[in-house]
């Protein structure tokens, strides 16, 4: 029924397996790949007609994650899965990056690329294979994809990279970089590093790009098996007579524009331009709608052309710098007033206002995944309103640009960050981009940088990030310093670095092209590091390191830990006493399972309140030691007063002051603040208080000048005489006990003596020893079936009835 083909590997330690033929087969292509017992399917299908008036590659990359593959049931109200998470975005656009230029120009069919994590063991990153499995399908389905590409993960640890590193690897070592490759070249690297030199983050991507290879060579070994006929293309017309045509018509208005250094400017000529060429071409619109479409493409072309060229000749850019010179920087921290840290960094024509918020844990992101819950103390949102580029369009909820921009500036931030213990707030970062030419995203990271230090983040050091692009043609080539966006567009590479003074903290590189060489990864990744220190020096201006206060605004939050076994006095029955706390002091209050108490407000005093009463609730008390209390009840022999939060002592009637107090309710009343001393603690936990001896306005102990006690009329307690039969208890000794019941004395009398006699009616007991008789109990029988003496006038009526 199947005519399943399958390729494995030996692959960083584990067998990485590639089948196909078995699962969805009416796709054009699929593989299900299997590294560990992760699985992931992808599928490829591709319309076989273009759309009318399609002028652009329509490929879309889907990646979802399946809850099933964990065991696990999604949470929340919807008990299946919706809309793409954040991190399904992310894995989409790794997937898409690389594959996307390996297309041929002007293929406009429409591609769907859908890659389903199917099981996960939770060490193998579905990722990564669902990468590896969308190049295989691609690779099978016959569409015109000049691939195939590898991938690959490596960590940094000792010293040694890591193939595939597991997550504990990962968290541990100094490195997540993952890089997708050609046999020949590098087609996009992303990473996230804890400072790390150039030539440690280009060893690398060089050895990923290694790895990567053993990935192709089975992908091409399965292709053999089970590939389809290629896809015919259509023979490209020479464009040739077109381009010159529409190169006389407008090339030296778009030369001119082209040197126009103000964007606005700039873009008003070469907008004119292009109306131009439109006009000029308008008796192809009705005779052939293709070529007029693709007469319209040509004059991009030409724009690229005049650009490149000039560079590559003259070393002139477009704004009229050289290729190392980053533009004009402004920044400005405590932009914004109330917010906890704020600032305005200005690049050329590129600009955001980026704001810090600090909140509790309780701000948080959870974050439901594969891996189950996990909790997320660092956020970065990325903002790109449409007016940051002088254009109207969408306003709303981010896309996949956004999420993908946000998260590269989280990477480059996130390892300078303080841990929880250091600095115990949620930390929400916000990149506003107000105006927009080139490297928003390196905006946001030194925006950012700079509004975490207002608020008063320990960093370890100020991040800088710059965005590098590629000219090249040939052999020839130019590295740009601070690319324009019509760089970006026109060129063939986008790659940002970001760091410290110390080394790299983040890398991603996007190119347009079959893949760069190593030589001009060194290149980029040396003038990338010139460019950082001179923007750090550029934000120095504004703030050179962290505010040693928060902001007025911001949350305060007090940690202190107390013993694990206290922890249910502090939460109380259903959590009332918590509730309490928060409720009367107006403090939050967080509490793990290990005892970490945190306590947040942005009002000191009620910080207090609650540190000083969980304190109470379950420090001991101490005897001598003087507390502050409050009297919570009158009772006629003293009052008790709550001195440590949850515990309540009794000042005695005779502790409240030295002279007599006739009636508690004349010295004291309910509510009433007092300082008290710890007179004793009894073996049940109950404390006894004392007023008397410490002074009420100060607190400070007073000597005790109370006489002593008098002794007791008649003098102290003899030793306690015999029990009813044998002289009272002022008396001398016991008395003897006399016989127990039917059976007589005990023998021997004394418990030390000899054997016992019979019990009742005359069962024995063996002897107990040697020693008297005991004499009677209660001075004699009561009746035939007891020798016990009378009841004592005292007892209880029951004791004086007689037994049947």
């Amino acid at each position: 029924m199947f005519n399943a083909k399958k390729v494995e590997i030996e692959w960083g330690g584990q067998t990485l397996t590639l089948e196909t033929g078995k699962v969805a087969r009416q796709a054009d292509g699929a593989v299900i790949a299997t590294l560990g017992e992760t699985v992931v399917l992808c599928a490829v299908t591709a319309a076989k007609t273009v759309k009318e008036g399609q002028d652009f590659f329509p490929l879309t990359v889907h990646y979802q994650e399946k809850f099933s593959a964990s065991g696990r049931i999604p949470g929340g109200f919807f008990k299946r899965e919706r809309g793409a998470t954040e991190r399904e975005t992310l894995v989409s656009r790794l997937i898409d990056r690389p594959i996307r230029p390996l297309f041929p120009e002007g293929f406009y069919n429409e591609i769907n690329c859908i890659a389903q994590v199917m099981s996960y063991d939770g060490e193998n990153e579905p990722d990564l294979l669902a990468m590896i499995a969308a190049s295989a399908a691609m690779t099978l389905s016959g569409v015109p994809f000049m691939g195939p590409i590898g991938a690959a993960r490596v960590g940094y640890q000792n010293g040694e990279y890591i193939l595939n590193p597991s997550d504990t690897q990962v968290a541990e070592g100094e490195l997540d970089l993952m890089v997708a490759a050609t046999h020949d070249a590098v087609m996009m690297v992303e990473s996230e590093a804890k400072e790390l030199s150039e030539d440690v983050m280009l060893g690398a991507v060089m050895f990923a790009h290694k790895a990567s290879q053993d990935v192709i060579n089975a992908i091409i070994k399965l292709a053999e098996q089970a590939a389809k006929e290629p896809w015919e293309l259509k023979v490209q017309e020479d464009k040739a007579a077109v381009k010159a045509t529409l190169k006389k018509l407008i090339g030296k208005d778009l030369e001119a524009a082209y040197k126009l250094t103000d964007k606005q400017q700039r873009q008003t000529a070469i907008n004119a331009a292009r109306t131009k060429a439109r006009e000029g071409m308008a008796d192809l619109k009705d005779s052939d709608p293709q070529a007029y479409l693709a007469s319209l493409k040509l004059v991009k072309k030409l724009e690229a052309d005049i650009v490149r060229t000039a560079i590559l000749k003259t070393g002139r850019r477009i704004d009229g710098r050289d290729t190392t010179t980053v533009r004009p920087i402004e920044s400005e921290v405590h932009f914004l007033p109330r917010a906890h840290g704020s600032a305005l960094f200005t690049r050329g024509e590129t600009q955001t206002i980026a704001t810090t918020t600090l909140g509790t844990r309780d701000a948080e992101q959870m974050i439901d995944g594969l891996n189950g819950l996990s909790y997320q103390n660092f956020m970065l949102h990325y903002n790109f309103p449409p007016y940051s580029v002088g254009e109207v369009g969408r306003f709303g909820a981010p896309g996949r640009r956004e999420v993908g921009h946000g998260k590269l500036a989280w990477r480059a931030l996130h390892p300078v960050l303080p841990t929880k213990e250091e600095f115990p707030y949620t930390i929400r970062v916000t990149s506003d981009i107000t105006e927009s030419n080139g490297s928003s995203s390196m905006a946001t990271v030194c925006g950012g940088s700079l509004a975490m230090m207002d608020a008063g983040v320990p960093l370890k050091r100020p991040v800088s990030g710059i965005a590098m692009g590629l000219i090249l043609e040939g052999k020839d080539f130019a590295v740009l310093s601070d690319i324009l966006g019509d760089e970006d567009h026109l060129g063939d590479m986008d790659f940002k670095v970001a760091g410290t003074s110390e080394g790299i903290t983040a890398l991603q590189m996007d190119i347009k092209i079959s893949g760069i060489t190593e030589e001009i990864m060194k290149v980029a990744l040396k003038q990338a590091h010139e460019g950082r220190a001179h923007i750090l020096a550029e934000m120095a201006k504004a703030l050179g390191e962290t505010r040693s206060e928060l902001s007025a605004h911001a949350p305060r939050i007090e940690t202190f830990t107390i013993d694990k076994s206290k922890i249910r006095e502090v939460i109380g029955t259903g959590g009332k006493v918590i509730r309490e706390i928060v409720a009367q002091t107006g403090a939050k209050v967080d509490i793990d399972d290990e005892g970490v108490i945190k306590v947040s407000s942005s009002d000191p005093s009620q910080i207090e309140a609650a540190i000083k009463w969980i304190k109470g609730l379950v420090e001991e008390a101490e005897v001598g030691k003087v507390y502050d209390g409050k009297v919570v009840n009158l009772v006629d022999f003293g009052a008790f007063v709550n001195f440590m939060g949850g515990k309540d002592g009794l000042v005695h009637v005779s502790e409240i002051k030295n002279e007599r107090v006739e009636k508690v309710s004349d010295v004291l009343s309910e509510g009433q603040e007092v300082k008290v001393k710890v007179l004793e603690i009894d073996p049940r936990g109950k404390v006894r208080l004392s007023m008397r001896v410490v002074d009420q306005e100060t607190g400070a102990e007073l000597e005790d000048t109370r006489p002593a006690r008098e002794p007791r009329e008649g003098g102290d307690r003899g030793p306690r005489g015999p029990r009813a039969g044998g002289g009272d208890r002022d008396g001398g000794g016991r008395g003897d006990r006399g016989p127990r019941r039917d059976g007589g004395g005990r023998d021997g009398g004394g418990r030390d003596g000899g054997g016992r006699g019979p019990r009742r009616d005359g069962g024995d007991r063996g002897p107990r020893g040697e020693g008297g008789d005991r004499g009677p109990r209660n001075g004699g029988g009561n009746d035939a079936n007891d020798d016990r003496g009378p009841a004592p006038e005292f007892a209880p009526a029951f004791l004086t009835e007689t037994r049947d």
